[in-house]
Formats: C-alpha cells, structure tokens, sequence
C-alpha cells in the first residue's frame, strides 16, 4: 500500500502524524529481534510511523531496523518516530542523557515525537508481580513534573525533537500541565477501544487541541500477567463488534481500528504478524462505518481498563483505581 494513502492529523506546531502507526511494546511474548523485523516488514507494506520507549528494551533493535529501512529508499523526514522518558529518569540531569541514548539507540538525529510515558517517577523492575513497589515510590507531584516537562521543551528548542507530549494521563494533572507549559502537549497518548473509551478524557484532549493517541486500540490481549483481572473483557469477542466484522466480511480487529480512526485519534496497534499488519494498515483506507454503526460500538463502552499501572503505587493500601484520580482530584 502507497504509504502517502494513509491519512495523517495535523499537530498544533503543524507537524503532521500518520493516523496509523506501528506499536513496538513486544510485552513478555514477543523478542526485539522478532519486533525489529516486523519494524522492516511493516514500512516495506506502507507503514511509516513507529511507536517506541526506552522501557521496552528494544529501541537499539528497532535502531538497526531504521537504518535498513532508510537505506532501502525511505526519506527520513517521511517517517515519524516516537519514544519516550521512562519513570525512573524523572530526575532534571537525567533527562537529557536518557534522551540521548534512545537518539543514540535509535540511530537517529532527532525525534518527530518525544512523551513522558507515566506522571510518576516510579520504577519497577521487568517481570515483577502486580504487589511489587518501588521502596521509594512517589505520588504525582505537579512542580517535579514540570521540571521534567520543561527538559523537554529544551530538546525541542534544540532541535531535538519536534513535538512533546504527556501520556497516561488524567484531566486533573493535564489542567496544571496545560496551565504551566511554555510548549504546550501536542498529544496525550491514552488507553483507547471500543470497550474503554474514555469519552470524558478523549473530548477533553481534544478541546485542548492536543491529538489523542489510542494504546491497545483492540484490547491488549498480549500484556503483561500482571494486569489481567477476572472482570476483563474482550473487544475482539464482543457481539456487536463480530456481527459488523460478519457483514463487512473483515477481522473484529479492524473494526475495533475504523472505529478509533473514525473517531477521530491515532491508533498504534503491535503485531509482528505481516498478516495483521497489511490488514491493520488497509484500516484505514477502508469503506468508512456507517453512523448506525458507529453509534452502535459507543454504546458498547465497558469502562473496562485493560493496562491498569499497579505497579506504580505508592503506598500501601491504595487499588490501581487511585492512579487515575476517580474523583477528578490528584490522589496523593
């Protein structure tokens, strides 16, 4: 597929993003290696925008990735790479230097897009279960974060990256972030499909003319053991979702796609299937859902939060809810 085919949202600085990009969280199933080839074989079908983070332990994979795909002929300026800042570099002079290894990892000059990937500077090692916590575990504290925040608008007055944004996030602390930032958030990057849909969020992000980024954009059915809990549901399985995927003769996943690009957010599914990526990409060129239909899957809203964050409580006590401010105030 042509990849100048798929349509792309303009930022608030005037950089454009791809609608449709290539996550690359391999989560505790897939190896980098197997996600640096799907990097090569997903820009080979069209794709040209590549979700990455520090965290995931692959970005030097993924780095050898883009240079292959560069020199096969794809312009750099093409393409639109995302990383960003883990939690346990939310120090001021760590900022710069982790930035700097995931440059250096990714073989690039600069970043199209750069996030904090959670508000708290909290770190947990790779494998651990949903009790863990980090001894020195911190709730969100607005003024740290803004120190972090305003590193990154130095990247960007640098040169270094193009456009910042927040992730994980709730309305409390984006209000702050937008009140205090001298380079506004161009995206939030959030949790989103048909059965968890945070209307509340997305219209706010939206109203705030940031671009809203949807994660796990068909349920996350490869994350990690310790966010699976009993009351789960599927998207992929749900009958309202099946009973369009039967009459438009495609996978439940793609309709669970059409209706985050229809929406009107980015979607950053993973796979590492060239399957699944042709027919993820092809999503987006596809005969748009009928408004019947679409206002059939806003009805079928689970509230259900598939990548929960337990491990980055602070305290004893607390449920993974306290993460996200169910009350409209930052829990501390």
């Amino acid at each position: 597929m042509n990849s100048a085919s798929v349509p792309f949202k303009t930022l608030r600085n005037g950089h454009k993003i791809p609608v449709l990009g290539m996550g690359t969280f391999g989560s505790d199933t897939v190896s980098g290696d197997q996600v640096a080839a799907a990097v090569i074989e997903a820009a080979r079908l069209g794709y040209r925008h590549f979700d990455c983070a520090a965290v995931y332990g692959n970005e030097n994979l993924i780095g050898d990735s883009l240079k292959q795909v560069i020199a096969s002929g794809v312009k750099r300026e093409d393409l639109f790479i995302t990383s960003k800042l883990w939690n346990n570099k939310h120090v001021e002079a760590d900022v710069v230097p982790a930035f700097e290894k995931t440059l250096d990892d990714l073989g690039l000059q600069y970043l199209d897009l750069y996030l904090i990937h959670w508000p708290f500077p909290n770190h947990h090692a790779p494998g651990v279960d949903v009790h863990s916590r980090a001894h020195d575990a911190k709730p969100y504290i607005h003024s740290d974060y803004m120190k972090i925040w305003h590193k990154l608008e130095t990247l960007v007055d640098l040169g270094l990256v193009r456009s910042i944004g927040t992730s994980n996030m709730t309305i409390p602390k984006l209000e702050l972030v937008l009140r205090d930032a001298r380079i506004q958030p161009a995206v939030n990057e959030m949790e989103l499909h048909p059965h968890f849909q945070q209307e509340k969020l997305f219209q706010y992000v939206v109203s705030q003319d940031m671009v809203p980024i949807g994660f796990s954009p068909i349920g996350s059915p490869g994350r990690p053991q310790r966010d699976r809990t009993a009351e789960d549901t599927v998207d992929t399985e749900d009958p309202v979702i099946l009973e369009i995927a039967r009459k438009r003769v495609v996978s439940p996943a793609t309709i669970c796609l059409q209706w985050g690009l229809q929406r009107g957010h980015v979607v950053i599914p993973f796979s590492v299937n060239p399957k699944n990526l042709q027919t993820n990409l092809e999503a987006t060129v596809a005969k748009p859902l009928s408004n019947q239909e679409m206002e059939a899957l806003s009805r079928i809203d689970r509230n259900c939060r598939l990548v929960k964050g337990q491990v980055f409580l602070w305290k004893e006590g607390q449920t993974w809810e306290d993460l996200w401010d169910p009350e409209g105030t930052i829990v501390t």
